[in-house]
């Protein structure tokens, strides 16, 4: 069986919108106008962005708990320079909020940035503020306090990349109902970079990508090879240091999609597969592997009916675990749960061809492929 390829560590349901948001969540926010993206400085302000950055911007972002160290101390080679000569503590960031669906990537959502901002923090023209280029109205739409400091700002790197996430997902939904409806006909990733330049309506009127649509998605793709390296695997350390760490999750485990990359059997989209999927049939048990408290547990789009547990630390690290695609819930947020608790029952919610469980290991914010941690492979 085959799933949905990645999603956030910790889901929230999506803001709704209309021309450019989903629908998922009431009230529907008034979506803003097609952004005028505003080309930002080269390479070369890429390459000293590490010197650029303030040390209150620096220290914001090492704060960060949703994949980040926090007590404020990166983990050995934090900071240092990574795809695109970027501050690889956007790393992260970057891959929970290409989470949230199946066709952006990490190294879509990076090139967007270098296109709109130059990865500066600044205020455009037209009022953009921060490295995602946001005006206060567009704010208001796809602006959250993603990393918990209290303050929801278009120009904290950590909110400003998980609210383009946010918006490239929506993007990305409304261009695969269009295409699915044959509306539209195109690569899923240039519809979604064309609805982002022009408005999703412009996309549906034109049939597939807009001409006005094309230096934007010619200079975003011209980018994507500089960041490759934020879709690859996470440094070999985020993993356990020997042993079965986490029990399983069903009573038999047989691997029918293994973690790595890969093709969606859906989408068509290559990119990382973030778990595990094991077969099970329709309404199998599917138990916690590990101690600890439901941080998340509801329905979403991609994922269908999704659990999250929070296990704590391990050696200083935090450790999450997920449940996807199950046809029942049987717990509820921030409840505590011991090991070989039920949490809900396999299924085919969601993106899926069928009854099985998707299940993933987060470690200090990155995927991990969960089966060493079961003790089954690595």
């Amino acid at each position: 069986m085959s799933d949905d390829s990645t999603v956030e560590t910790r889901p929230q349901a999506p803001q709704g919108g209309t021309a450019q948001g989903r629908q998922e969540r009431p009230p529907e926010p008034v979506p803003p106008a097609p952004r005028r993206p505003r080309r930002g400085a080269g390479p070369v302000t890429l390459l000293v962005l590490p010197g650029l950055l303030t040390l209150g911007a620096v220290a914001g972002v090492l704060a960060l708990t949703g994949g980040l160290p926090v007590d404020g101390s990166p983990d050995s080679g934090s900071g240092q320079s990574a795809a695109g000569g970027v501050n690889e503590t956007y790393g992260p960031w970057l891959r929970k909020a290409a989470g949230a669906c199946t066709v952006v990537t990490p190294a879509l959502l990076a090139a967007q940035i270098d296109q709109l901002s130059g990865w500066r923090d600044d205020t455009g023209a037209s009022g953009e503020q921060g490295i995602a280029g946001y005006t206060d109205g567009e704010w208001r739409s796809w602006g959250r306090d993603d990393d918990g400091n209290g303050k929801s700002s278009p120009r904290d790197p950590a909110d400003a990349v998980m609210a383009l996430g946010r918006q490239d997902c929506s993007l990305a939904q409304q261009v695969t109902e269009l295409r699915t409806e044959g509306t539209v006909n195109g690569d899923l990733v240039d519809l979604t970079l064309a609805a982002y330049a022009v408005g999703t309506d412009a996309v549906k009127r034109a049939g597939g990508v807009p001409d006005g649509a094309l230096t934007y998605l010619a200079e975003v793709k011209g980018l994507l090879p500089r960041y490759e390296a934020f879709d690859k695997e996470p440094p070999s350390d985020a993993g356990p240091r020997g042993g079965a760490v986490l029990t399983a999750p069903l009573s038999a485990l047989t691997v029918t999609s293994p973690y790595g990359s890969r093709r969606h059997p859906l989408t068509g989209v290559t990119k990382l597969h973030t778990g595990v999927d094991f077969a099970a049939p329709q309404g199998t048990p599917v138990t916690a592997a590990r101690d600890g408290r439901v941080v998340f547990a509801a329905m979403t789009k991609a994922y269908g009916n999704r659990v999250v547990v929070d296990h704590g630390t391990i050696e200083g690290k935090r450790l999450e675990t997920t449940y996807s695609h199950l046809s029942a819930l049987d717990v509820r947020t921030g409840q505590s749960v011991r090991t070989g608790t039920l949490l809900g029952r396999a299924g085919s919610t969601g993106l899926s061809t069928g009854p099985h469980l998707h299940f993933e290991v987060v470690y200090d914010g990155y995927y991990a492929d969960p089966l060493p941690w079961l003790g089954s492979g690595g």
